[in-house]
């Protein structure tokens, strides 16, 4: 078994455990690379049929090409999709000309929130990954958020020789990981091998391209000349620039990510 494999069957491990394991089910789609291919190891883990719906927390600010692609995939693959807004924050005007951490909180982690307690979700499949950006270098493969939706990340349980923790107090909420110990070359070189569809907006034009995908007025995009996946592996295997370093809310305070976290961000 080569390095992918082990990848792929250990993260196929942790789907059917976590659906084995705890009740109502959601997972997680961005619509960017990580979440896609999340959606590609579920569909691999239930033999192309999911047991449980695909959510989006729509901000209303995305890049309007990944609300596009985001319907015609789910179309195509017979997905459930759930998607959500925080409708009253977006009504009082709530935006990033608040304050990027502001904006996020109200439009992603108490939308998340929302949603989570309205659906009786008991876990949700996120397609965090611990390289990624430092406070995931914290979470566990099953994470608790109790009551509050807050994640306490100096009190984590051990993970040792496969085994999770899977029972937690009524009313709390588990965030299930299968890429954790992923890569970004690792992702890419997973979506090679599977042929996967993605999103092109990770394919250079003009010279540039997103790297990391979010909200449309705080993602930039990265100097590139990468129109292939070949073309983005041979890239990354030079730069030693973070994959996250185009994205206005890190960049707005140090801990910004773990703050979010704690409180409930994705």
């Amino acid at each position: 078994m080569n390095h992918l494999q082990a990848l792929e069957a250990h993260s196929i491990f942790i789907l059917r455990e976590a659906y084995a394991k705890l009740g109502r089910l959601g997972l997680l789609w961005s619509i960017g690379k990580d979440s896609t291919v999340l959606l590609w190891l579920a569909k691999k883990a239930f033999f192309g049929r999911c047991p449980f719906p695909f959510i989006h927390v729509d901000t209303s600010y995305k890049i309007p090409e990944m609300i596009v692609w985001r319907d015609k995939i789910a179309a195509e693959l017979g997905l459930e999709l759930i998607v959500h807004q925080n409708v009253k924050a977006l009504a009082e005007g709530m935006g990033p000309q608040q304050g990027r951490l502001v904006c996020c909180r109200a439009l992603k982690t108490d939308a998340l929130n929302e949603m989570t307690r309205e659906r009786g979700f008991d876990g949700l499949i996120v397609g965090v990954r611990r390289d990624e950006e430092g406070s995931r270098s914290k979470e566990r493969v099953f994470s608790e958020r109790n009551r509050e939706d807050e994640w306490d990340y100096a009190n984590q349980p051990p993970e040792l020789w496969g085994q999770f923790k899977t029972d937690f107090p009524q009313g709390h909420h588990i965030r299930v990981h299968p890429l954790l110990q992923w890569c970004e070359l690792d992702i890419w070189r997973y979506i090679e091998r599977e042929g996967m569809p993605l999103i092109d907006l990770y394919f250079a034009r003009d010279g540039e391209r997103y790297r990391s995908l979010g909200c449309a007025p705080c993602t930039g995009r990265i100097k590139s000349q990468a129109r292939t996946i070949p073309e983005i592996i041979a890239e990354l295997e030079r730069t030693s620039v973070g994959e996250r370093a185009g994205r206005a809310q890190d960049q707005e305070d140090a801990y910004a990510m773990q703050k979010l976290r704690r409180d409930g961000y994705m």
